[in-house]
């Protein structure tokens, strides 16, 4: 799109401010949370409803959100609230405030759990989160949060950003594991921000993906987007979306499978899971993009059929995360090893094709 994203301070506790990326006016984010915009539309959203405008720009965020954030007044065009049909002209100046999220005093009740600690002190604490954990509450998710289990680990996380996710700059998929930093200081979260958002940070995976890469090394360099017909997907787009970057190492291949180490440069949402769906080698596992078990029924090898039968999440492991400490400035590296579920099915391929790992 070409819209110009204007000067603004959104003047809420906990809020971010908006990202202007490539001459686009985002609503999110580095880490995908929308926060709220404002920018001048030029030609793309031009006789556009404005309900569908912005529903079709946040990824996080349903047409009827903001349909009822425009009833409530948090929306204007011009500097007037308007009504969700208003056709968007060239030239109008639209700004979306988000309301704060209020905490509720059961909402982040501490909750102990289990932690893989990698490392921690006074800013920051680094875990392994294991899968089927959710980062923080939201989306119907409101208890047995990663956000739960720390706040009954240390009292006192970063009071930096919204209420419901204390001290968390980015995030992992529920059904991704793997290393994730957390700020305990508010110095912590934002600095750390700040090194997510240049792109300092380090971030590498391991992928179990189907099927055998054209060459040993390569990169992916796309735009990413809300797919176009089911918006709990994201998708390769041509022309909208934010620029996301993968390259990835094959370290291992056996019939019908390659295991990559995958480094991302940018942490768009599902960016790997996409990418790999894209290259038509997807995750073994992942339901949402194509690597799930009607793909694994389509393997010829019958072991090898019945193994992979049997995976319940997407393979795909956060293995590493380098960053410079918040405080110190330290250049900080931690490696999350695969839980047992990743590193057992491994194991079991490894049977299965001793002569083939490479």
């Amino acid at each position: 799109m070409t819209a110009e994203r204007e000067s603004e301070k959104n003047g809420k506790s906990g809020a971010s401010p908006p990202v202007a990326y490539g001459g686009d006016c985002l609503m999110e984010d580095e880490d995908g949370y929308f926060s709220g915009l404002s920018c001048t539309i030029r030609n793309d959203g031009v006789d556009e409803r404005l309900d569908t405008f912005l529903g079709r720009l946040c990824p996080d965020r349903s047409r009827s959100h903001f349909k009822k954030l425009i009833q409530e007044g948090h929306v204007l065009v011009n500097g007037r609230p308007v009504k969700a049909s208003y056709e968007l002209r060239f030239g109008d100046r639209v700004s979306v405030t988000e309301p704060v999220e209020e905490a509720t005093p059961d909402l982040l009740t501490p909750q102990p759990m289990p932690l893989d600690i990698l490392y921690e002190d006074e800013d920051i604490l680094v875990v392994s989160k294991a899968p089927g954990i959710v980062v923080h509450p939201g989306a119907g998710r409101e208890e047995g949060t990663l956000v739960h289990g720390m706040l009954a680990h240390c009292p006192r996380l970063a009071s930096q950003g919204a209420p419901r996710r204390p001290g968390i700059v980015h995030r992992l998929d529920r059904d991704t594991s793997g290393a994730l930093v957390v700020a305990k200081s508010d110095l912590a979260y934002l600095d750390l921000i700040e090194q997510f958002k240049g792109h300092e940070v380090e971030k590498e995976y391991l992928a179990l993906v189907y099927g055998h890469m054209p060459q040993r090394t390569g990169e992916i360099r796309t735009l990413i987007d809300r797919h176009p017909a089911d918006r709990k997907k994201m998708a390769v787009v041509e022309n909208r979306g934010r620029e996301a970057v993968s390259r990835w190492k094959v370290e291992r291949e056996w019939q019908e499978l390659s295991l990559l180490n995958v480094a991302i440069e940018t942490g768009r949402t599902h960016q790997i899971r996409v990418h790999c769906s894209h290259l038509q080698h997807p995750v073994v596992g992942d339901e949402t993009y194509g690597g799930g078990k009607r793909r694994a029924r389509s393997v010829r090898f019958p072991g090898l059929r019945d193994l992979l039968l049997r995976v319940e999440r997407q393979m795909l492991h956060a293995r590493r995360l380098s960053f410079h400490h918040p405080r110190t400035h330290e250049e900080l590296s931690f490696t999350a090893p695969p839980p047992p579920d990743f590193s057992g099915l491994l194991e079991e391929i490894e049977r299965l094709f001793p002569a083939e790992s490479s």
